[in-house]
């Protein structure tokens, strides 16, 4: 029986279109398992997941394009939605050798697994989708994905606070204020009073993001329209906005059946109907001044967005389970491991 190392293995693979850091466990002949970190994130998060897989799978995780120590050179060009990302995922498994693999994606890089279920179908296993951004994006749009205005103002990198960033360029570790990352972490990415044992390593892996017009927030546009900025063309929270989504339900005609198991905290406070990061919830509660009201631009519904896009998806014939753990935030894997093995690992077990 091939022993599972304590440890993940860390090195740097270079595909033909992006050198980044990837971790590793299991046997390496294993079921290969891809995970697919979030936004302020890497895949350091994963690490703890990856080891508790059972016993004849092969973990790996990439860090994206502009987060930790990928490439810093390499960017993300927004216009293509996700598809750099989703892209960057089936070249790295070339330059593995690996032809198709379970996905698990968290938040962006659920996001990433719609698209890549879309333009790589035959590469997808199965996905399982840890708190996903919604197919049609994030910020600006209504239930069918339409952004609120034209130019999709008040999504993209004008959305992102920029206390935060500046706070991010000085890798400030501090919890000075509600804008410190630490805070942001603790306050809204899991569910206050949890506090993960190796915050310091995540702390890092977030503070890692790659900062700047190019990558993090991304560049902008001024806007006639409520809150004065637009989506750009650079960067990860650019490639989510939803005007850039050319075929946000692509992955529901893409012929793709494969089982998908949707995960998500009760109480996630990031992905939601009422997301206290989109700029229509805090419009609505007063946070951002100006709001034009909820004619013009509601509080994104993600939640229903994801929850009609995977009704399409098993009117095609794909099978979906959801799962949804109570008293728990946007990051299930960390804050109910046990809870999340039981039903990943059911997930995998059922193929």
């Amino acid at each position: 029986m091939t022993q599972i190392p304590t440890i993940t293995e860390a090195r740097r693979v270079a595909s033909d279109r992006l050198e980044t850091r990837v971790l590793f466990a299991g046997p390496e002949d294993g079921v290969p398992v891809i995970f697919v970190h979030g936004n302020l994130s890497a895949a350091t998060w994963w690490e703890e997941t990856m080891l508790r897989l059972p016993e004849g799978y092969r973990a790996i995780a990439p860090d994206l394009r502009a987060y930790g120590e990928a490439d810093p050179a390499a960017k993300v060009d927004a216009t293509r939605g996700m598809r750099d990302f989703a892209d960057d995922l089936a070249a790295l498994m070339d330059a593995l050798g690996v032809t198709g693999a379970h996905m698990v994606g968290h938040s962006l890089g659920g996001a990433v697994l719609w698209q890549m279920l879309a333009d790589h179908p035959g590469r997808v296993l199965s996905l399982t989708q840890v708190c996903p951004g919604a197919p049609q994006g994030f910020g600006g749009c209504k239930l069918d994905g339409t952004p609120c205005f034209p130019d999709n103002a008040g999504s993209g990198g004008g959305a992102v606070n920029p206390d935060l960033i500046a706070l991010m360029k000085a890798q400030d570790r501090g919890d000075e204020t509600p804008n410190h990352m630490r805070n942001v972490l603790n306050a809204f990415v899991w569910k206050p009073p949890f506090v993960p044992e190796r915050i310091e390593d995540i702390l890092t892996s977030a503070l890692a993001q790659h900062v700047g017009e190019a990558d993090y927030p991304g560049d902008m546009v001024t806007s006639d329209n409520w809150p004065g900025v637009a989506p750009g063309k650079l960067g990860p929270i650019n490639a989510l906005a939803p005007i850039h989504q050319a075929d946000p339900l692509g992955f529901t005609t893409s012929g793709a059946t494969v089982p998908i198991l949707w995960l998500r905290g009760a109480d996630d406070q990031v992905v939601a109907d009422g997301s206290l990061f989109d700029l229509g919830t805090l419009g609505s509660v007063g946070a951002v001044p100006g709001w034009p009201g909820a004619d013009v631009f509601p509080p994104q519904p993600m939640i229903a967005q994801t929850e009609a896009a995977l009704a399409a998806y098993e009117a095609g014939g794909g099978r979906v389970e959801r799962v949804v753990l109570a008293d728990c935030g946007h990051s299930p894997y960390l804050e109910q491991p046990a809870a999340f093995d039981a039903a990943f690992h059911d997930f995998l077990a059922s193929m």
